[in-house]
């Protein structure tokens, strides 16, 4: 049998992106720069500063929790994937090689892998990396494979980490070990292909569950439409338009399967990052604000005493099992003083079931970078933009 190190190398060395794959790449261009460039101000990318940029482009890239989402593998795919094409010039060919690898791997590691608290976006990562920086720097197929194998050391990261500074900051440490075991690859290094497997297996993956068919990135990717958690984007989409008083609230019930609801695990959140990891907190957020965007997400709004009431007043009824973010349907009740209304939620905006509208992803940019054209971005000048965009200096935040 192959080694699934030179099967995933071979594929992204061969790859040639069809439009529809190099669509997928211009929009996540687009996305992941405009996410990132928003998050200059934040107290994480400021200690990411002395990382190297594709590294520190991905922990701005993931702070504010506005980056797309790989459905069946639970996995941040572009975050990792266009830093690591702009740091290595690997341009949409390269890109779509890593978030081709990426999503392959994560979705062989499966939802038990996830469900243990594994953050898949670290483990999957620090390997698409190393294969997306593999086309960058023109390695052979075999160096890839090599590259692949290097990389599987520093294939970690967990959900405790969510809600903290470590988040982020263990996404740029996945995009840092690719880039170097590629460019260890690159040099020179040895590794056995077959460590990639045996890794896989260890962490409660199957090797044998790897497809290398379909298009670059299978399933598509999930766009965010509020900066949180991908878990959020359902209960807050359900909730934003109901028209009730939040002061009338006096009940509030949420139904959904328990897989959707894993990585919300700060119930009584005081700063804004564990905010992005709170059921209760976005459920009160929806409420009081509409649309939850940066503003909801601060440490000031998270102590607000009527967002604090209205997650106090939250049921969470869940039904067992589950096995992805969207499993099943969202039910939602608010009873005020004059009854209850209700919604029911399949998929939100975003999702590739629904992808979000030109008008919806254009707010979603216009919000990210004020007073900037995303258009203008290319795979040839969007390391120069986020260069630019994260000095103090940038006049677009003048």
């Amino acid at each position: 049998m192959t080694a699934l190190a030179l099967a995933l190398a071979d594929w992204a060395h061969g790859l040639q992106p069809d439009q529809d794959d190099l669509t997928l790449a211009s929009r996540s261009l687009a996305d992941t720069v405009a996410v990132t460039l928003a998050a200059r101000d934040h107290p994480v990318t400021a200690l990411a500063a002395a990382l190297p940029d594709g590294a520190r482009w991905a922990v701005a890239g993931h702070v504010l929790d506005f980056d797309d989402l790989h459905m069946a593998s639970t996995t941040h795919v572009s975050v990792v994937c266009v830093p690591t094409a702009l740091a290595t010039g690997g341009g949409a060919r390269g890109y779509l090689a890593a978030a081709g690898v990426m999503a392959r791997i994560g979705t062989a590691l499966g939802w038990p892998h996830y469900s243990a608290g594994w953050h898949a976006t670290c483990t999957a990562g620090a390997l698409a990396s190393a294969a997306g920086a593999g086309i960058g720097l023109g390695l052979t197929a075999g160096q890839i494979a090599t590259a692949l194998a290097l990389a599987v050391p520093g294939a970690g990261g967990v959900q405790r980490a969510f809600g903290t500074d470590a988040k982020a900051l263990q996404v740029g440490f996945a995009v840092d070990t690719g880039l170097r075991a590629a460019a260890l690859a690159a040099a020179g290094a040895q590794a056995d292909p077959s460590a990639l497997d045996a890794w896989l297996s260890l962490v409660g993956g199957d090797p044998a569950a790897v497809d290398l068919t379909g298009p670059a990135v299978p399933g598509g990717l999930a766009v965010k439409i509020y900066p949180c958690c991908y878990a959020l984007q359902r209960p807050i989409s359900a909730l934003a338009d109901l028209g009730v008083d939040p002061a009338d609230v006096r009940r509030i019930v949420v139904r959904t399967p328990e897989a959707t609801v894993a990585p919300l695990i700060h119930h009584r959140p005081d700063t804004g990052l564990q905010a992005k990891f709170s059921l209760e907190y976005g459920v009160a957020a929806a409420l009081l604000d509409g649309y939850p965007g940066f503003a909801s997400f601060t440490d000031e709004a998270v102590r607000r005493p009527a967002a604090r009431r209205l997650a106090g007043l939250l049921e969470v009824k869940t039904e067992p099992g589950g096995s992805w973010l969207l499993d099943g349907e969202l039910h939602a009740e608010v009873h005020t003083g004059a009854g209850a209304v209700e919604s029911s939620l399949r998929f939100p905006p975003g999702a590739p079931q629904r992808p979000p509208t030109a008008a919806q992803l254009q707010a979603k940019l216009t919000d990210c970078v004020p007073g900037t054209d995303p258009g203008s971005w290319t795979w040839d000048n969007a390391a120069d933009v986020l260069a630019r965009g994260l000095r103090e200096d940038a006049p677009w935040r003048a």
